[in-house]
């Protein structure tokens, strides 16, 4: 069974290269809004989320606190992705729970070993 990646940004051009970078290996779910993937999370636990951090409705910020607060998405693995390279913003969302943080225009094989990383932690690795 696939794992699956939860991606929710707002530029409809950027869940499609997300789709077409992942949906090989992963079940790829894409949302345009943060208040539709926290509705969605309602009946759905993904493995991982992606999300931008400039969306309308909600940002990646408070999408990603909620997500925290939660129970069941407490722990999930986050991805942040944002065109905003300054230190303090990584800083802030890993304050705020991310595990991780890409900046666009990103790299696909960085996306790949980010997602690796989070879905398949390195104590789980086969290979060293």
């Amino acid at each position: 069974m696939k794992k699956k990646i939860l991606v929710v940004d707002d530029e409809i051009s950027i869940c499609l290269l997300l789709e077409n970078f992942l949906s090989q290996d992963y079940d790829v779910v894409s949302l345009n809004n943060g208040s539709d993937a926290l509705e969605w999370l309602e009946g759905n636990l993904p493995d991982l989320i992606i999300s931008d951090i400039q969306m309308s409705k909600m940002d990646g910020y408070e999408f990603l606190t909620n997500v925290r607060k939660r129970g069941f998405t407490k722990h999930t693995p986050f991805l942040m992705l944002s065109a905003r390279a300054e230190s303090k913003e990584r800083i802030k969302c890993y304050k705020l729970g991310a595990q991780d943080y890409l900046t666009k225009p990103f790299n696909p094989e960085e996306l790949e070993e980010l997602v690796k990383k989070n879905l398949f932690p390195i104590h789980y690795a086969i290979e060293w």
